[in-house]
């Protein structure tokens, strides 16, 4: 592996055993919650502020990613006192029109690298991935990790592959993909976690909604426990990101009630949290239109991810 080699030993990543039953049920608590009125109207525009709209398609061209900055920009014409959302996510080929498309808006620009989706290349083309989005001006890069080599024990490889793309990013914060989907069970996912934290992710995240199950709550309270501990044991806060599976605004403020009770306050904050699904932006914006106007917005205003 080409690179510089970083001293990590995977050892020292201790933690109590996953219980899986457990974390399941644990999970399903939050579900429970009922959120109305004032917290309700609170909360929705909240999960808004949190959403990485995402088009990462084959057939991605210019136009269609200038007019999803467009509606991001402007999420209702009617509704002029909305939160904007988080961030673009495109790919690397896409920063510099989305970057321009925003301009002036505050906005981040993210991009997937390091071979999105399978994460299946060399580490070489994984930094060029990553400089390319960087040079096109992207404040956020989402990587994959390697899953074939995190299955085979060579978490050295993953570790070093994920520092390595951290210092490409320079001041860009890096995003951690697990794939949770492929890593199998909650124990797998707490250590891919460890290790993506160790190794300097600034988030880390679910997966890329190209394989499922993507997120879910038992998934994402895994990864948010993991959080909590690297906290308590660092005092460096990381964030999380919980991606694919997330279509309904009722499931979104379940996972702000998990947030908050798991981590604080402190980590419901669009630079601590985010949500990545276009589809999800569609229905919340339906309903805080349904609030506000007693009518509801088009259940495709936005592409769906």
């Amino acid at each position: 592996m080409a690179g510089k080699k970083h001293l990590f030993n995977i050892t020292i990543l201790s933690h109590p055993p996953i219980d899986q039953t457990g974390t399941e049920e644990r999970a399903a608590k939050f579900t429970k919650r009922s959120i109305k009125g004032p917290s309700k109207k609170q909360g929705l525009r909240m999960v808004l502020s949190m959403i990485d709209l995402t088009t990462l398609e084959g057939k991605d061209t210019p136009g269609k990613v200038s007019q999803l900055c467009t509606k991001a920009k402007q999420l209702h014409h009617q509704i002029p006192d909305l939160p904007r959302v988080a961030a673009i996510c495109v790919y690397p080929s896409m920063v510099g029109i989305a970057k321009t498309a925003l301009k002036g808006s505050d906005i981040k620009v993210a991009s997937v690298a390091t071979a999105f989706p399978s994460g299946q290349s060399s580490l070489r083309i994984k930094l060029s991935d990553t400089r390319l989005a960087i040079e096109q001006g992207a404040d956020e890069i989402d990587m994959v990790i390697s899953r074939g080599k995190f299955h085979s024990g060579e978490y050295n490889f993953v570790f070093d592959e994920i520092a390595s793309i951290k210092e490409a990013c320079g001041k860009a914060r890096l995003k951690v993909i697990l794939e949770t989907g492929e890593l199998g069970t909650l124990e797998q996912i707490r250590k891919a976690s460890d290790i993506a934290m160790n190794a300097g992710a600034d988030f880390i995240k679910t997966s890329t909604g190209k394989i499922q199950p993507a997120a879910t709550m038992p998934v994402t309270l895994t990864m948010l426990e993991a959080i909590r501990d690297y906290y308590y044991k660092t005092g460096k806060m990381v964030g999380m990101k919980a991606a694919g599976g997330i279509s309904k605004s009722k499931l979104a403020l379940h996972y702000l009630v998990m947030v908050k009770e798991t981590l604080g306050e402190a980590w419901l904050d669009k630079k601590w949290f985010r949500f990545g699904a276009s589809s999800l932006a569609n229905d919340v914006l339906m309903q805080v239109a349904k609030e506000e106007e007693g009518t509801y917005q088009s259940a495709t205003y936005f592409s769906i991810d």
